[in-house]
């Protein structure tokens, strides 16, 4: 059976192009009515207009869809109550939230000044935790919340030039981690999605027939999944040319090497403290400390 949307609620923010222009317009295909945030700035953030979503709420409307416009920044708290009083005045209640937004500013950490750092975080992370708290009670008196924000394979495993970067996306897995837990009772479900996508963001790193095979609409299918009414929670859904896969973190079994334990004897036992073949994923932390009190049942390797 199809996935709908039909009565749901969503705002997709940086959907003036890209990928959360893809995401708004199959969310609207699928019967949802979508608010459609794009401060319609520069790639790096300066600037702003609201042509860029008016544009996407005109193809939505064109379709037969519904959609209304807003050209809040993410990162601004004045910005972020706008968005929230807008939806819940032209629609009465926020079902869903796709935290798309994002910039860049990249250089490598010799040469970054911290205002670019700073930038950077105060968008990813911050301006996917600000629309995210304004609307937590809303779906908390709902019983019922999708949020979907967007990590990258930079914060996962890292890329030259992009600690900025890097930083504010695994930063967003370490909230949805939480969040996740924190939802379940209200059946708010929190997912990441982990796109690798031809944008304004990366047009200029890919050449054409790469760009070409990696279209965002391509990723979109996994983050509608991941907003349905079926979606699992505290996931990283990676994507990309219409291929998907899942991520997560994972730990080892570790070694009881006991209270005596050197530096010395950490080494020695590097090669059985590193060995992920029966490594487990935890859902929480406290799964972690289990685990080290179950290994302390084992005898100690030292002394």
């Amino acid at each position: 059976m199809a996935i709908r949307f039909d009565g749901k609620v969503a705002i997709v923010t940086g959907a003036g192009g890209g990928l959360g222009r893809a995401h708004a317009l199959d969310l609207a295909k699928r019967g949802a009515k979508v608010v459609i945030n794009d401060l319609g700035g520069a790639v790096d953030g300066t600037g702003g207009n609201s042509q860029a979503a008016e544009a996407v709420v005109a193809e939505i409307k064109a379709a037969g869809g519904t959609a209304i416009a807003n050209g809040a920044s993410v990162a601004d708290d004045a910005g972020v109550a706008h968005l929230v009083k807008q939806t819940m005045d032209a629609f009465g209640r926020i079902d869903i939230l796709i935290a798309n937004a994002g910039i860049l500013r990249d250089k490598s950490f010799s040469k970054m000044e911290l205002k670019d750092f700073d930038a950077v975080m105060a968008v990813h992370l911050m301006g996917t935790v600000k629309p995210c708290k304004a609307i937590w009670q809303i779906m908390r008196d709902q019983q019922y919340g999708r949020i979907v924000v967007t990590t990258s394979s930079t914060g996962l495993y890292g890329n030259f030039g992009q600690t900025n970067y890097g930083a504010a996306k695994l930063s967003l897995v370490g909230f949805m981690n939480t969040l996740k837990l924190e939802g379940a009772k209200d059946n708010i479900k929190v997912n990441a999605i982990c796109p690798v996508a031809g944008t304004r963001m990366t047009e200029n790193l890919m050449p054409p027939n790469m760009l070409e095979m990696l279209k965002p609409e391509y990723v979109t299918p996994g983050v509608v999944y991941l907003a349905s009414e079926e979606a699992p929670t505290g996931v990283i859904l990676t994507a990309a040319a219409g291929v998907f896969a899942a991520a997560q973190l994972e730990e080892t079994d570790g070694v009881h090497l006991g209270h005596k334990a050197t530096a010395d004897d950490v080494a020695a036992n590097w090669s059985k403290i590193a060995d992920f073949s029966t490594a487990k994923h935890y859902f929480q932390g406290s799964e972690q400390s289990q685990k080290f009190f179950a290994r302390l049942q084992d005898p100690p390797v030292v002394g």
